[in-house]
């Protein structure tokens, strides 16, 4: 997480880039994390944590689509 008095001067990028950046990372990894959660509900058995987990990756998937989609758009008009 970026320090509360860093704005940019020392890593150049300002926080609110950072935590966008860090949003569609973090987004990522959720999702892949997810898959392996999925896996070990479905080989125990248990539809309720798969549809759970499955869900949760769904929403993951999304939200890094959706930060993409924004950080995709503030580079080509910058």
């Amino acid at each position: 997480m970026a320090s509360a008095t860093e704005t940019g001067n020392i890593t150049g990028t300002q926080d609110k880039d950072y935590n966008l950046l860090w949003y569609v990372e973090s987004c990522l990894e959720n999702a892949l994390r997810l898959d392996t959660f999925i896996k070990d509900a479905e080989q125990a058995k248990d539809a309720q944590l798969v549809e759970l987990f499955t869900k949760a990756q769904a929403d993951s998937r999304k939200g890094a689509e959706m930060g993409k989609a924004l950080l995709r758009s503030r580079l080509n008009s910058g």
